[in-house]
């Protein structure tokens, strides 16, 4: 039987493990269906930094979260055995030894078949990862949703930050270039083509123009279409959302998506063939209330209930 959360009836969810959703820690994947992982880091940023405590307060968030999906009858914890796999030993004084750390740590766990789910932590994270990824799965379509499109060539001389990201992947071989969609990019660039480039690549991308005051269900169905059954990986920029909704984060852009749309688009990608996620740029000193963690950790969750395996009651909700 797989281990369920600690139910806030039967402990104050205040108290308990300062794990994902106070679920079993664990050392290895062995044996595992799903993985939190946490990436501490902060080091890659180019603007407000604190992202190295997201990871600590999407865990403390993640408490209030209760193990059944109303909405959609999802009930990941009755169909995947999951646990915390505690955080990768970054080396904060180092951006180069720490992507290597991350490639390392996601290395040895992928060794066994389950899905990682990471917790971040600034978005350099992503490309370690993605090396990881790609060495057990090949290159995996990509659904990106973010303020940025993150395809800068450098920043300040480095190739490898929170900017580059995607660029990077794309050189390596690491995505499927006609098989990548980034949602709700916005705001300003350094030079006209700074989003064209990467359409010119093959990438699809949905400006948060086109986005507003829509429901991203039908935006969803799309790119799970187009998309099929390639291996996919999730990465969910928390600057994506509006800084009304989502203040604590890095690099806030005004006019973003809203936390239902959010909860939509991850809700309508059910079906894809997700082999790893990862939400990321959660910065906690810039929002003391916590609601930008607790939405981060809410849209884990939602990612959580549509991979393979979870089955769901509520079929409208696709």
């Amino acid at each position: 039987m797989p281990a369920m959360p600690i139910s806030g009836n039967d402990l104050a969810r205040f108290s308990g493990p300062q794990t994902f959703m106070r679920l079993p820690e664990a050392s290895s994947a062995e044996g595992l269906n799903v993985g939190f992982i946490g990436v501490p880091m902060d080091i890659g940023t180019s603007w407000r930094s604190g992202t190295r405590m997201g990871p600590k307060q999407l865990r403390e968030q993640s408490a209030m979260i209760r193990p059944y999906n109303i909405q959609t009858g999802a009930a990941p914890f009755d169909a995947l055995h999951c646990a915390d796999l505690g955080d990768v030993p970054i080396n904060t004084f180092s951006l180069s030894e720490s992507i290597r750390l991350i490639t390392e740590t996601y290395d040895s766990h992928l060794m066994y078949d389950f899905i990682p789910m990471g917790l971040g932590g600034d978005h350099t994270m992503s490309l370690p990862i993605l090396r990881s990824i790609a060495k057990k799965h090949g290159p995996v379509a990509l659904v990106h949703v973010d303020a940025h499109a993150d395809v800068n060539d450098e920043m300040f001389g480095e190739r490898e930050t929170h900017g580059t990201v995607f660029r990077r992947a794309y050189e390596e071989g690491l995505i499927v270039p006609n098989k990548v969609h980034q949602i709700g990019l916005r705001g300003t660039g350094y030079t006209a083509d700074d989003f064209t480039e990467a359409a010119d690549w093959g990438f699809t991308q949905y400006l948060a123009p086109s986005l507003w005051h829509k429901s991203l269900s039908p935006l969803a169905k799309d790119i799970r279409q187009q998309i099929g059954d390639t291996p996919t990986y999730i990465t969910y920029d928390i600057d994506s959302l509006d800084p009304a909704y989502a203040p604590g984060t890095g690099t806030p852009e005004i006019c973003g998506l809203t936390p239902p749309q959010a909860v939509e688009l991850i809700r309508g990608l059910r079906g894809l063939n997700v082999i790893g996620v990862d939400l990321v740029e959660v910065s906690p000193p810039y929002d003391l209330s916590g609601t930008t963690a607790l939405i981060g950790a809410s849209i884990l969750y939602e990612m959580l209930c549509i991979l393979p395996g979870v089955e769901t009651g509520n079929l409208d909700s696709r």
